[in-house]
């Protein structure tokens, strides 16, 4: 019971309190009692909700608190609602917040935003609709919320203030919900999507969230019009602004960032740009929580979310193409695909995305690049799923726009095109990834493409990416090994390779070949097929033979294919490390089978027969015959080598190695030729026909056409006879006839290879006798034809010699010489020594000498042999005629001829004399004629014990016997070596070619053997000589004698080597002679000859005195040492010697070789380098391993020679510093890098030009391996870091950009800019402030002197100091330099801005010359415009620095720091722009100096040009001066300040506006002693008076009268007039001033008439003038006789001086005349003008006057002074109309009818008829007054009479009738 009255009695309590309140609140009669009741109680009542009292208390308040005046308790209610967990009371206090809050002072609500955000994502999850009221009060809030400036503290650590680092959840709701917001759009209902609901949404949101941004459905949300409304644009700026501040993370600030950069507004997407640029570096797009999202955005839901709009659909899929996990949502890819790229009227489905034009192209171009993106990084499982659907629906898109022919409603613009090609570069991609979609036994995709490309129509780059696609594709077929895939790859291939270009296809009745597929078609061939297959070595030999003008590529490819050493380098990722050795290849570089590729190619049957026709597949085209036989031949030996393993490592030079190896190792050819007989006796059918097939095609293609031939078939034939067994060749016999086509043929290669052909075959045992009497017979006849002979007969006698010659050799070697008669052959032994001795032809004497050297050879020919008119000696002499002039021919048959001479001792012999006739051929200049001899030197020795008759044995059958030897060998070899030794460079050059022969042919005979030493001695001797021929001939020499030497032997050859290239003092090889030639003849001129030889330097040193001439230039000789020759290193060369060592010999033990080595590699000499480079390929197998193991040692060696004695070191050191640290990392030489760099700029200043371009060479190196590491990014800033603190202080230092040579200057300023250019802002940004302060200093001192130069001197170059100037401008602006300032700018934050702002005010304070100073201006410029943010703070400080500058003698210069001022003006606080305001005022008033005025002009025309806001926020201090400038007398100074007022008053009355000010400033400066000063005051004056409209109030009268008055005061000057101009129009504005004050206007007549009295003869006729004005303005007082006064004295005086000679005036200058007319006629219109009859007391008295002086000026025939007369005339005829009672007098009466005599008499004809027309107004205006007396009627009736009928003016005949008809009217 005392419970329920406890609570009664509470709610009672509680009731009173209420009632108390609302009767507080009723009596609280205003608003402001009522704002205070409220503030104290309305919180506490919310909180009694629970009583329905309450209830209607609050909406008795609601009534009460409607106006917007009354404010409401916003922060304890906000406090309330966050603390209440009472729904009812969160409501009410939310209402009473969102009435109350726009009501609050802008700070309070400031002040509110932190607790408003807190828990409002709790809030939000509590209530949707108290979160969407929350959300809405918070972007209410927002603008007014002051954020600090980014990136400084307190930025940094609004998180923290704002409590958002407790509360995460908050700062994640609102980033989420402002994002939202950037995607809001107004007024898009989503029915347009789904067609299904009716709920307003937008794209990207759901009905749901448009619904909270819009407070559920309020439609004022969004209207700024409407209380409480808000501006969705500037919204949306506040909340990015708000987002881009220190409270937020980047991963909240990215979506928003990412939705912003893509709306269409600029104002919102450049700040989204600017946001995301800044934050994407920090978000990791391979999380699915933020991908997956991304998605959604971009797909929508149908029934929820619309998609997103299409350039934000750009952005995201521009996101998935930096995101690898992005590729692993298969589904939404291919949907993305699906959609993206086929239309929705093509697909037939209707999709949420509708798109057209320049909007979907640039979605699928987007499209397609996800699409690489997701081929090249997707994972092999996602890509087995997605890639069948997407390559469909990338088919689909192009052959549904028309395939492989564009429809014409597919591809036609250029975009769409380029999507076509993409279209196919994203199959091969996709393609390559998923290869089982290609690996199917029909191929679908892989014939598409193979037809795509064929027949696309689209154009030649279409083609290019349909051919990309092929090569992408490629790979998969080359993985695969299943044989019905490669069955369907070879029928395909074969198909293409046999398409031509306008072949019609099958595929459409319109379809046709466009282009060649061969190409491609023969690298599928190479890549996918193995070497073994014969169908795709096939497909290469059709790409070499099919068609003769066969694209190059093709070809090329062709033979790559059927070169294996290619092959496997086109297919090197299936090679593994054994294909090197002689175990031979893998099974895809297996060769295929000699008889199954015979059988392929070459044994098809044609219809060709023997009609000179082949057999085989190739003869489908004859031109594939010569390559099939040459590529069958290949495959036959290396088959024949490889089964006897003698094949040689497969590498570039394998086929050459192996024709070499065949044609003369002699083991090599017995291994074949026995490979070969067991072939033609295999069991095996196959292989004996495939054999006889090959020799037979050969032969046929020997024959072809008559003899014409193909290619090398003959030599291969003739190569095959001499392999092959006799019972092959026999098969051939019967086909003799058809070699004598070839033999009579027209081409000599042909007629000695099927010459040598019919030798082989005719001598054959199955040749009958018969037979070859019958072709001796044929042969014997033509050969004696040879006298007459001439054209195709001689050629015919050349081929029977040929053939006759080797037919008896070979008959004689088979032992058949009894199947002919003898006859024949002495017949044809006589003819061939007729033919040598007697004829000229050159080609029938080398075919008796082949005749010759056969028929030795096979011992057919012997002295004992030789006919009887012939002799030995004779038979000698003319072969050594022919041999002396380099006849190749002749020497080796002179040496063949030795064999059949005996041994025998004396000089006289045979033998010798043909050994003395060989030597004697060293003067033979031709090398190739002294291997020849060579060759002969060795058959005369040892004869057919001689390798280099090893191919000359070309049938079967054991090598015949050599003649018998015994002491010529070992003498040949003494009297060589010699002949090594000479000083006679021709001796020696020969002896050591002929030494290498005899070593090389003779080397296995013991003779040589036993002086292998000596050999070796008199090799090494030859290295040194200068001739690169001899060079390489001891090289290869060495290598020959290394060869066939034991290991001691071998070891001391290459120490010896070693020590010549290690040695510290260089030596000579060889002794030296007086004769020895050192020189080459003219290297070192004398004046008279030059020095060479030993002896010349003995004599030149003997005639100077000087001793030491001989060893300087033994010295220089040294430098000839075999390490500067390239040819000591060739092929066979000193490389292979030390390569072998290097792996067991003398430099596995000893290699401190490589550090020198690796130096010498970059020897400036060619020759040095090239060889040096041999050896070091020959000494090291793996370079890199081998730099690394060595790298200090190296290093160590170049940095001690860098700065060497020899020119040659220090460049060689510098190029191999450059290669050495060429892709190293920098931890490999980071200890070095310093010296290094301090070397390098030493010797880029080296003396010698060469060496300094070394050095910059190195550099430059240095330099991009430095760029490159800035360019890296974070993962290299450390080592960047690192680098730039050693290499900035050199660039920056005396040796860098301040160095005395050009070169290095260049160098490092050229550095520096590409170090700024590349480097990332991290790794730059510390450097920045020094660097810019440098560059500022550079851009003068490093301006061409030529430019300084000419600035002084421009007049002499028709030009002035301004206009260089301005180029001087324009190459600063566009300069390398300050775009690289530019850079540095734009990498500045906080913290380096202060440091930066140091740096350029020290710039600017020492700053030389106008670049510098210009740039320092454009830096200020910069700052203020682009990094405004962070360098308002120092805006100050540099306006204060820049008044001091501003003030330079260069214009260009002040005028760029008055622009640079104008731009800080922006930033700068007031009290600095009114500092600014001060100086310009004191430089424009208080300067002597006119330049001074001009620069305040600049300033204040910047300010106002560059600072509108600030400018026009301040104009009442700016505008006043800028008035009174702008009548400045100077040009230049008065148009910058006419310009800044026009471009900031709008209207002449806006100077009424700073009326005040402008006075005040007038006032102060009207008593300046600057005369320019002074009168810009009064004309400032003058300028407010004009301007100042209609009439001129009384106050403004007041202010405006004392500084006129004073403006009028002092002395005459140029342009005063106009001030007194305005003081007539004062005087006209002011008639109600001057009549309150009337001493003001008496003042006023003071003033005019003392100015009128001026005695200034240019100012007079103005001041006259305004007199005129005055007196019709100032009519309420008579001045006539003031003015008469005035002007008579003037006019009598003036008329005087009329007759005075004048003088010639000035340029621009009137001359005293015409001063003198005005002046008369100004004084006439005043004195006219002045007379005013109503208030002048004695008009007779006043006409009277004016008539005596109008007399006086009527004498001078004026036109001015006639004009003024008639005009002031015509006025005061008007005046005295209506006056005629004053004008009844006798006298008055009297004096008009001489006003009408005189203007009777002024009228002349000659008169112009302006002046005749002024004339004529004057008598209408005086006939209005001539009714006062008749006669003066009648007579000015005449007159006028008179004058009318002369005038010939229709206008002046109209006034003159108008004149005539009122007098005609008042005549009597």
């Amino acid at each position: 019971m005392s419970t329920s009255s406890s609570t009664e009695s509470l709610e009672v309590k509680e009731l009173n309190l209420v009632n108390k309140v609302e009767l507080r609140i009723a009596l609280a009669d205003s608003d402001a009692k009522l704002e205070i009741i409220l503030k104290t109680f309305l919180a506490p009542l919310l909180l009694k909700l629970a009583s329905e009292h309450v209830i209607s208390v609050c909406q008795h308040i609601n009534t009460r608190i409607k106006p917007l005046s009354i404010k409401l308790p916003v922060a304890s209610l906000l406090k309330q609602f966050k603390e209440q967990p009472t729904r009812l009371i969160r409501q009410f206090d939310l209402l009473y917040i969102q009435q109350g809050i726009d009501r609050i002072p802008i700070s309070d609500r400031a002040n509110l935003l932190p607790a408003l955000i807190h828990d409002l994502a709790a809030d939000a999850s509590v209530s949707a609709s108290h979160g969407a009221s929350l959300f809405n009060l918070f972007l209410r809030l927002l603008p007014h919320f002051p954020l600090p400036q980014r990136g400084d503290k307190e930025d940094l650590e609004l998180r923290e203030k704002l409590d958002l680092v407790q509360r995460p959840d908050d700062a994640k709701f609102i980033a989420f919900w402002s994002g939202k917001l950037v995607l809001l759009s107004i007024g898009r209902s989503s029915d347009s999507m789904s067609g299904t609901s009716t709920k307003t949404t937008c794209p990207g949101l759901t009905p749901d969230e448009y619904s909270f941004l819009n407070l559920y459905d309020k439609s004022e949300t969004w209207k700024p019009t409407e209380y409480g409304g808000l501006n969705l644009t500037e919204t949306k700026i506040a909340v990015l602004n708000f987002l881009a501040s220190g409270a937020f993370v980047d991963s909240e600030r990215f979506l928003p960032a990412l939705f912003a950069s893509a709306d269409t507004n600029s104002r919102i997407s450049d700040n989204g740009e600017d946001m995301l640029k800044r934050v994407l570096p920090n978000i990791s797009l391979e999380k699915s929580d933020l991908i997956q999202p991304l998605f959604e955005l971009y797909f929508g839901h149908s029934e929820t979310a619309p998609p997103v709009r299409s350039q934000l659909q750009l952005k995201i899929v521009g996101l998935f193409c930096k995101s690898i996990i992005a590729t692993t949502y298969t589904a939404q890819i291919t949907k993305l695909v699906e959609q993206g790229i086929i239309p929705s009227e093509i697909n037939g489905e209707r999709h949420s995305i509708s798109l057209s034009g320049r909007e979907a192209l640039k979605l699928q171009g987007q499209v397609f690049a996800f699409t690489n993106w997701v081929a090249r990084m997707g994972s092999p499982k996602d890509l087995n799923l997605l890639a069948p659907e997407v390559v469909s629906r990338l088919r689909d898109f192009i052959e549904q726009r028309g395939w492989p022919q564009p429809s014409s409603e597919g591809a036609r613009s250029q975009s769409e095109l380029s999507l076509r090609g993409y279209a196919y570069e994203s199959i091969g991609l996709l393609a390559k990834a998923c290869p089982r979609m290609l690996l199917e036994p029909n191929l679908d995709l892989l014939r598409w493409l193979f037809t795509s490309l064929s027949e696309e129509g689209s154009g030649g780059n279409i083609a290019v990416s349909v051919e990309e696609a092929l090569g992408s594709v490629i790979a998969a077929f080359a993985d695969t090994q299943e044989k019905g895939i490669q069955g369907s790859l070879r029928a395909l291939l074969l198909h293409h390779m046999e398409l031509s270009v306008g072949y019609q296809t099958s595929t459409t009745s319109t379809a046709k070949v466009r282009r060649s597929t061969r190409y491609i078609a023969v690298r599928y061939a190479n890549r996918c097929l193995p070497y073994g297959d014969i169908i795709a070595r096939w497909i290469d030999i059709l790409a070499i033979g099919l068609h003769r003008n066969e694209r190059s590529e093709v070809v090329e490819e062709g033979k790559k294919g059927l070169d294996l050493h290619w092959y496997r380098m086109l297919n090197s990722v299936y090679d593994n490390p054994s294909v090197a050795d002689n175990d031979g290849p893998t099974d895809k570089f297996q060769l295929p089978d000699f008889a199954e590729l015979v059988q392929y190619i070459l044994l098809k049957p044609t219809n060709m027969g023997d009609n000179n026709s082949e057999d085989g597949r190739a003869l489908e085209d004859v031109h594939t015959l010569a390559p099939s036989i040459a590529y069958c031949r290949r495959v036959l030996l290396s088959q024949a080598m490889k089964s006897l393993g003698s094949i040689p490592g497969v590498d570039a030079d394998w086929e050459r190695r192996q024709d070499t190896a065949i044609a003369t190792d002699e083991d090599v050819r017995d291994r074949v030729k026995a490979h070969l007989r067991e072939m033609a006796i295999d069991h095996n059918e196959s292989v004996r026909q495939a054999l006889y097939t090959y020799v037979l095609s050969s032969y046929q293609a020997l024959t072809w056409n008559h003899g014409e031939g193909l290619g090398e078939c003959g030599d291969h034939f003739v190569e095959i006879c001499a392999l092959s067994a006799d019972k092959v060749i026999g098969q051939l016999v019967s086909r003799l006839p058809s070699l004598q086509g070839p033999i009579y043929s027209n081409s000599y290669t042909t007629r000695c290879i099927a010459a040598q052909a019919f030798g082989i075959l005719a001598s054959h045992e199955k040749c009958s006798p018969e037979v070859l009497q019958g072709f001796v017979q044929m042969f014997l006849k033509q050969v004696k034809l040879w006298r007459d002979a001439i054209g195709a007969g001689a050629n015919k006698s050349h081929g029977a010699i040929l053939a006759l010659s080797y037919l008896f050799s070979r008959l004689s070697y088979r032992h058949r010489t009894d199947a002919l008669p003898e006859i024949p052959r002495v017949g044809f032994l006589t003819e061939v020594l007729d033919v040598l001795e007697n004829t000229r032809d050159k080609m029938l004497r080398d075919a008796a000498n082949t005749a010759i050297d056969q028929l030795c050879l096979f011992s057919v020919l012997t002295l004992q042999s030789l006919p009887s008119s012939h002799s030995a000696m004779a038979l000698i002499a003319k072969l050594m005629e022919d041999a002396k002039s380099g006849n190749e021919r002749a020497i080796v048959t002179t040496g063949r001829f030795a064999m059949v001479c005996d041994e025998e001792d004396g000089a006289d012999s045979d033998l010798n004399r043909i050994l003395e006739c060989l030597y004697g051929l060293h003067e033979i200049r031709q090398p190739e004629s002294q291997f020849a001899v060579g060759e002969a030197l060795a058959v005369s020795a040892v004869g057919w014990d001689s390798k280099s008759l090893i191919a000359a044995l070309d049938i079967e059958g054991p090598r015949p016997s050599s003649p018998r030897r015994n002491l010529v060998l070992s003498q040949v070899l003494e009297r060589i070596l010699s002949d090594c030794k000479s000083t006679k460079p021709a001796l020696k050059k020969a002896s050591v070619i002929w030494l290498l022969c005899l070593v090389q042919y003779c080397g296995h005979l013991p003779p040589v053997l036993d002086r292998l030493r000596n050999c070796q001695a008199a090799f090494k001797g030859s290295l040194s000589d200068r001739d690169s021929l001899v060079q390489e001939t001891a090289s290869r020499g060495l290598s020959t004698v290394y060869e066939k030497g034991d290991k001691q032997l071998r070891d001391d050859l290459v120490r010896d080597l070693v020590g010549s290239f290690t040695s510290t003092t260089p030596n000579l090889v060889g002794n030296v002679t007086a004769e020895t030639e050192l020189f080459e003849p003219g290297a070192l001129p004398t004046g008279d000859g030059s020095v060479t030889t030993y002896k010349d330097i003995m004599s030149l040193a003997s005639e100077v005195g000087d001793p030491s001439l001989v060893y300087k230039f033994m010295s220089l000789a040294a430098n000839n040492a075999i390490w500067s020759g390239r040819a000591a290193f060739g092929r066979f060369g000193l490389s292979s010697i030390l390569s072998d060592s290097s792996v067991d010999g003398y430099l596995a033990q000893n290699p401190k070789l490589y550090s020198k080595l690796y130096r010498y590699r970059f020897d400036p000499n060619d020759n040095v380098r090239s060889s040096m480079n041999d050896i070091w390929a020959a000494l090291v197998k793996d370079s890199t391993s081998t730099i690394d193991q060595y790298f200090d040692d190296i290093m160590g060696d170049l940095l001690s020679n860098i700065l060497g004695k020899e020119w040659r070191v220090r460049q060689a050191s510098c190029a191999a510093m450059a290669d050495l640290v060429q892709g190293r990392p920098l931890g490999k030489y980071e200890k070095y890098l310093s010296q290094i760099w301090t070397q390098t700029f030493r010797v880029m200043d080296d003396v010698k030009s060469s060496v300094r371009d070394a050095a910059m060479s190195l550099a430059r190196v240095l330099t991009s391996i430095l760029i490159r590491s800035l360019e890296a990014g974070d993962s290299s800033s450390k080592s960047a870091e690192l680098m730039l603190k050693n290499v900035l202080p050199f660039l920056l230092s005396p040796s860098g950009l301040e160095s005395s040579a050009t070169e290095v200057q260049a160098f490092a300023l050229q550095t520096l800019l590409e170090l700024i250019k590349k480097a990332s802002a991290k790794t730059l940004r510390g450097f920045v402030p020094e660097l810019v302060e440098r560059l500022l200093g550079l851009l003068s001192s490093l301006e061409p002197q030529a430019v300084n130069y000419v600035h002084l001197n421009a007049d002499k170059y028709g030009m002035t100091a301004q206009q260089i100037d301005d180029m001087r401008l324009t190459s600063i602006r566009s300069s390398p330099m300050m775009e690289a300032i530019e850079r540095c700018l734009d990498l500045l934050d906080g913290p380096t801005m202060k440091d930066m702002c140091s740096s350029i005010q020290r710039a600017m304070k020492a700053a030389v010359g106008l670049p510098s100073k210009v740039g320092c201006s454009r830096v200020v410029v910069s700052l203020s415009t682009r990094h405004s943010f962070l360098f308002r703070v120092h805006a100050d400080d540099f306006l204060q620095l820049v008044e001091k500058l501003v003030l330079d003698r260069n214009e260009t210069v002040s005028s760029s720091y008055a622009t640079a001022c104008g731009y800080l003006v922006r930033l700068a606080s007031d009290k600095q722009i009114l500092r600014l305001l001060k100086f310009s005022r004191t430089l424009y008033f208080d300067s002597e100096d006119d330049r001074h005025r001009i620069v305040a002009g600049d300033i204040v025309y910047a300010a106002s040009k560059y600072s509108t806001d600030r400018f026009s926020s301040m104009g009442t201090e700016f505008l006043p001066l800028t008035f009174v400038a702008k009548q400045d007398s100077h040009d230049h100074v008065k148009e910058l300040f006419q310009n800044t007022w026009n471009e900031n008053v709008g209207g002449s009355r806006a100077v009424l506006l700073y009326l005040q000010e402008i006075l005040g400033l007038v006032t102060q400066h009207l008593d300046s002693p600057r005369w320019a000063i002074k009168h810009a005051s009064a004309l400032a004056v003058a300028e407010v008076v004009i301007s100042s409209g209609g009439d001129i109030s009384q106050v403004n009268a007041e202010l405006i009268w004392p500084a006129l008055e004073k403006a009028l005061g002092g002395k005459t000057w140029d342009g005063k007039e106009k001030v007194l101009r305005a003081f007539v129009e004062f005087t006209s504005k002011t008639r109600t001033f001057r009549k309150s004050r009337p001493e003001i206007g008496a003042k006023m007549r003071v003033l005019m008439l003392r100015e009128a009295r001026r005695n200034s003869p240019s100012y007079r006729q103005h001041a006259l003038l305004s007199l005129r004005d005055f007196v019709v303005v100032f009519n309420e007082v008579d001045m006539f006789g003031d003015v008469c006064n005035l002007v008579g004295p003037l006019i009598r005086d003036l008329s005087k001086e009329n007759n005075e000679m004048d003088i010639d005036p000035a340029a621009g200058k009137e001359s005293q005349s015409t001063i003198r007319e005005k002046t008369v006629a100004a004084a006439v219109r005043a004195l006219l003008n002045s007379l005013n009859p109503r208030i002048h007391p004695d008009v007779g008295a006043s006409l009277s006057q004016i008539l005596e002086l109008l007399n006086i000026t009527g004498s001078s025939r004026s036109r001015a002074v006639m004009e003024a007369t008639f005009e002031g005339e015509e006025v005061l005829y008007g005046k005295l109309h209506g006056q005629e009672p004053t004008l009844h007098s006798e006298n008055t009466e009297e004096i008009l009818v001489q006003f009408a005599r005189n203007l009777m008499q002024s009228m002349h004809q000659d008169d112009t008829e302006s002046l005749r027309l002024k004339r004529a107004n004057a008598i209408l205006a005086f006939a209005g007054v001539s009714h006062i007396n008749p006669h003066l009627v009648t007579s000015l009736e005449q007159g006028v009479t008179g004058a009318r009928d002369a005038e010939r003016s229709n206008i002046v005949r109209q006034k003159l009738d108008r004149a005539l008809l009122i007098l005609h009217e008042r005549s009597p």
